[in-house]
């Protein structure tokens, strides 16, 4: 991997990194298609990272499916898929973290408080190794984007981070590796994500700025659908996922809800 890039590097090509957990689908694509559209050489890791995932949580389960993201990413013209395995990444010995204050005690931190931990360290490892000019992250982890904006930032990484929208079913349930572990109900359930999430962009249109009014036209949504269980509802600042008093600078709602006992992400930019 490394003397890959070295040579790229020689050659004056500019290295597009997508740091991916595999289970590839169309949003990962859309991503991998904006590295290949602005860099010279495009980089795929495919690793299921153990240490973002908490005890219970779904690790074990995770769809693997390396053959056919390869296969993905080879017809759009990816240049490297790097798929190490967990003792690549952490040897015997390993304890070395990057852990980012503030930003990662909210939301998914509350829920999950090891999570961002194993995001930042395993993604300043894969921008070490590829040696990344620029690296691709969809905004449907909105905030986990921003926490490596704030990583890469604080810690002058040379490494540009490029925010990719979210991409969206035909019905407006936005794609995810976990959608798979839906049932038909439950995928039918799921649309209250996207559907709250739009009520939200209405009401915001129409003039509303008070974030409590906002939260609450979206849990009555949310509560309105038997399969569905709300972890949060916030509607907070865009870049500091503080609460407001008013959304005079652009917010943002973020939901994280189970469906079932699929535990989906969704959120939308109000501004």
């Amino acid at each position: 991997m490394t003397e890959a890039v070295r040579e790229a590097k020689r050659e004056g090509r500019v290295v597009g990194l997508v740091p991916t957990m595999g289970a590839l689908h169309e949003g990962h694509m859309k991503l991998i298609e904006m590295a290949r559209d602005e860099c010279g050489f495009v980089v795929v890791s495919v690793f299921v990272n153990p240490t973002q995932f908490g005890p219970n949580e779904d690790y074990g389960k995770y769809p693997r499916t390396l053959d056919r993201d390869a296969k993905m990413c080879e017809k759009v013209g990816v240049d490297i898929v790097f798929a190490p395995s967990a003792e690549d990444m952490y040897p015997d010995g390993f304890n070395a973290w990057v852990e980012i204050d503030g930003l990662t005690r909210v939301l998914e931190g509350e829920f999950r408080p090891t999570h961002f931990r194993g995001v930042t360290t395993v993604c300043a490892k894969l921008f070490n190794i590829s040696r990344a000019d620029c690296a691709y992250f969809g905004r449907k982890d909105y905030q986990q984007l921003k926490v490596i904006e704030k990583m890469v930032h604080d810690l002058n990484m040379p490494v540009c981070i490029v925010p990719v929208d979210i991409v969206r079913e035909n019905d407006g349930l936005a794609l995810s590796s976990r959608n798979r572990y839906l049932s038909p109900d439950e995928r039918k359930a799921a649309l209250v994500l996207s559907k709250s999430l739009a009520d939200a962009r209405k009401s915001y249109s129409a003039g509303q700025r008070d974030p409590s009014k906002i939260r609450a036209l979206i849990e009555k949504r949310i509560n309105s659908e038997p399969l569905a269980a709300i972890d949060y509802v916030a509607v907070v600042d865009a870049e500091t996922l503080l609460p407001v008093d008013s959304l005079d600078n652009p917010g943002v709602v973020l939901l994280a809800v189970k469906i079932g006992t699929t535990r989906l992400i969704d959120n939308i930019l109000l501004k």
